[in-house]
């Protein structure tokens, strides 16, 4: 077993050394000649001589994973599921609830560099355990806020944020320490599954829960006895893979409660858009990591080119299921179904990608800024800004229940030209991914490293002796 559990808390990772390297023969130019082929995949021994893990415990520690990203997701969409009641409580609009997202989401967004920074240089183990403890516990408060106290409400979902930004940034770089290529693909692909199936089960749950219990705050009660359940499963069954290490194929030391069927035949009943979620989430999920890897062996390019494809597919039916929605409600689920299968084609694949142009050392802080970049340009503040845009149409608009609609209506139309856009940029990095990929595996084989202030130098002779200076002074 690695070592690394043994460790303290917030012992250092190992360190790597980015001096400048020699020429390596048989590499001739800056990058050498690197293979056209995949990273070679160790056998099912060398994994586990090089991981301290065997294959039946990494996959055990995948299941965990996944089961505490399910349970996030099922936390933050718990909320929406409930969110009419939670308006009425607290007698707020629509803009003070999309508030409330638009808080989580802020918090998230700010903290997740923290914990890259964090997780890239310290027991990765411990911090998803305290992140998780804490969620679960703020979580839990927030069910018990009084009606007058709304602004309570909006701290504690911003807290929130702390676990999920601990979770989010670090889970994916322990998978990639377990598992390589293909392996990994697969891996990661499981892992996003519970994006898509812990929104459509948290939408769900907190509608059964508020139905059952008839009240609106159990429903927050539900997610925090899950997560105690998640902080011991952390503790007893994820061991800290060495990073790095399955790239390098060395051991050495790293870079630095009724019936199920009564149950889904009353959630078909009632909660279609949850179990559509559900299901366009695991169908877009594998049908993206399916195509990519298809495509690959034709195209290197293939996986920005299958996001980017996935985006401009489920522009138009997402717009057309806003549109359609007050004239045909089957309509509308089809638009949704079709545009959800395809919007879920990048999640697995967008993390594929960071994780392998990113060198290992440097991955949870690459995936905290990934997380800073897609929130800041998307849910951290869509939600206030759809409600906000939602207010202002209906105070030109004569109060009814159908301005009330089209203001929505309206506001929600912006998402869909905001997804071509995301399209558009996927297309600009199938430009660069060849060249940022093989950077980073010639740097994880020791082949090459960035230089530094004192490598952009060059020989020159001066009276009769060589002398380093700037490759500036001898341009100019």
């Amino acid at each position: 077993m690695s070592g690394s559990d043994t460790a303290p808390f917030l012992s250092q990772a190992d360190d790597t050394d980015d001096a400048p390297v020699p020429g390596t023969p048989g590499f001739p130019g800056p990058l050498g000649n690197l293979k056209s082929e995949g990273p070679e995949v160790p056998d099912p021994e060398g994994l586990q001589r090089i991981t301290g893990l065997s294959a039946g415990h990494s996959a055990l520690i995948v299941a965990v994973l996944c089961y505490i990203n399910l349970l996030n997701y099922m936390d933050r969409f718990t909320v929406a599921g409930v969110l009419p009641d939670i308006e009425q409580f607290f007698a707020i609009g629509d803009s003070s609830s999309g508030l409330i997202q638009t808080v989580f989401i802020s918090s998230y967004m700010v903290l997740a560099p923290v914990f890259g920074y964090l997780g890239d240089r310290y027991n990765r183990k411990y911090l998803m355990c305290g992140g998780i403890a804490f969620w679960s516990l703020v979580t839990l408060g927030s069910s018990f806020i009084p009606r007058e106290r709304f602004w309570l409400l909006l701290l504690t979902r911003g807290l929130v944020g702390v676990g999920e930004a601990s979770y989010s940034t670090i889970a994916p770089t322990l998978i990639a320490d377990l598992f390589v290529a293909d392996q990994r693909s697969r891996m990661l692909s499981v892992f996003y599954f519970a994006i898509p199936v812990g929104s459509g089960l948290g939408y769900i749950a907190g509608s059964k829960v508020k139905d059952m219990a008839g009240d609106w705050h159990w429903a927050l009660r539900v997610t925090p006895g899950l997560g105690v359940v998640a902080v011991l499963l952390l503790f007893l069954v994820v061991r800290e893979p060495p990073r790095g290490a399955v790239e390098r194929h060395s051991d050495s030391p790293p870079l630095n409660p009724t019936s199920w069927w009564a149950d889904l035949r009353a959630l078909a009943r009632n909660l279609i858009f949850g179990l559509i979620t559900c299901l366009t989430g695991v169908l877009g999920v594998g049908l993206g990591v399916e195509i990519s890897r298809r495509l690959r062996r034709f195209n290197p390019r293939a996986d920005p080119l299958v996001c980017a494809a996935g985006l401009l597919g489920s522009a138009p039916f997402l717009f057309l299921s806003v549109a359609c929605a007050r004239g045909s409600i089957v309509a509308t689920y089809i638009f949704i179904f079709i545009g959800e299968t395809l919007l879920s084609m990048n999640w697995a694949i967008v993390a594929d990608i960071l994780l392998y142009v990113v060198i290992p050392t440097r991955r949870s802080t690459a995936e905290a800024f990934q997380i800073v970049l897609s929130h800041l340009l998307g849910d951290a503040g869509s939600p206030y800004l759809i409600g906000l845009i939602s207010d202002r149409l209906r105070r030109s608009w004569p109060p009814s229940f159908l301005s009330e609609f089209r203001a929505l209506q309206f506001s929600l139309m912006l998402c869909a030209f905001i997804g071509a856009l995301g399209g558009a940029a996927f297309l600009g990095t199938a430009i660069f991914i060849e060249g940022d990929r093989r950077r980073a595996q010639l740097h994880v084989q020791g082949l090459l490293h960035e230089a530094g202030p004192e490598d952009d130098r060059i020989v020159v002779p001066q009276r009769g002796r060589s002398t380093r200076v700037p490759v500036s002074s001898v341009l100019i």
